[in-house]
């Protein structure tokens, strides 16, 4: 086993499981919400936001990263099931002070790697801050001007993923 993945599956081991709420308090998590539920009033493209403290001993040992477990999350979140494929999934690994966006094709097609790129970095300029909350709101709002742009909202508005942060 490498000193690198020692380190790592420490860092997840020896995270307390409430952090989270460290990071984002029960306030936070309200403006949160309340910025997916404003942002998919302007289109009918679907924000998802996960937060997960740390991963199991047994993805550590795989060396399973925060990319692979966010794909993992946006199949068992259904984000991927939008009508429109126009899901996107921010998610948040504390551990490993990782996070990666995620869109669905639609939606990937018409922002691509420059856009998502420049989003992240913003974001992760923020988290590095100390800025959690503000760097989550920032990618919610940037997200949501590309789902308006390309995904305008129509009269049923339908909201297919729930807008609560979600804390694993």
């Amino acid at each position: 086993m490498s000193f690198k993945l020692i380190k790592r599956l420490f860092r997840h081991l020896l995270i307390l499981p409430g952090v989270a709420k460290r990071y984002f308090p029960v306030a936070s998590m309200r403006r949160i919400e309340a910025a997916i539920a404003d942002s998919e009033n302007q289109h009918s493209g679907e924000i998802c936001f996960i937060v997960e403290t740390n991963l199991h001993v047994l993805d550590i040992l795989r060396d399973k990263s925060a990319k692979q477990r966010a794909i993992e999350m946006f199949s068992q979140m259904r984000v991927w099931d939008t009508e429109h494929n126009n899901g996107v999934l921010i998610y948040l690994l504390l551990a490993d002070h990782d996070f990666e966006i995620l869109a669905d094709r639609g939606v990937h097609q018409h922002v691509g790697e420059d856009g998502w790129g420049k989003i992240c970095h913003e974001m992760e300029a923020q988290f590095r801050r100390g800025q959690f909350e503000a760097g989550v709101l920032y990618g919610i709002a940037r997200i949501g001007e590309h789902l308006a742009q390309h995904y305008s909202a129509s009269g049923k508005n339908i909201n297919e993923l729930p807008n609560a942060p979600v804390i694993i």
